[in-house]
């Protein structure tokens, strides 16, 4: 059996991924892939995943060049999660968010509200032209 049917893929033929920074264990991205966006991530050790708003393969920073080395690939326990343990690349600090930020989870609930807490590192509007 190859270790890609071992995955449970929903419907739609996707997986939900977690990408997590290898040296700070900060939670960056959240993301889908499909089978071809897994295997080419495991050949190239650079993040692969599928965009469902364009509907085709997005490697990561091919736009942005904030790229992601992968070190690492698991999954959960019951193969229904990828948790990809990366290296964020083409900034410093990395940036792994469109808006900028080093992460995607950068409101935190606030009294009610969602509040920004991470800073801008870079303005989107030079990161994509």
């Amino acid at each position: 059996m190859n270790w890609l049917d071992s995955i449970k893929w929903d419907t739609d033929g996707l997986v939900p991924v977690i990408a997590q920074e290898v040296g700070s264990g900060d939670v960056l991205m959240f993301a889908w892939m499909n089978r071809e966006a897994l295997a080419l991530t495991a050949e190239t050790q650079r993040a692969v995943y599928f965009s469902r708003s364009r509907q085709r393969l997005w490697r990561k920073g091919e736009e942005s060049g904030h790229v992601q080395q992968v070190h690492d690939i698991r999954v959960d326990c019951d193969s229904d999660v990828v948790l990809l343990k990366v290296t964020q690349l083409g900034h410093e600090p990395g940036i792994a968010c469109h808006t900028g930020r080093h992460s995607c989870f950068f409101q935190r609930l606030d009294k009610g509200a969602w509040t920004p807490v991470e800073p801008v590192l870079k303005d989107p509007e030079t990161i994509y032209r």
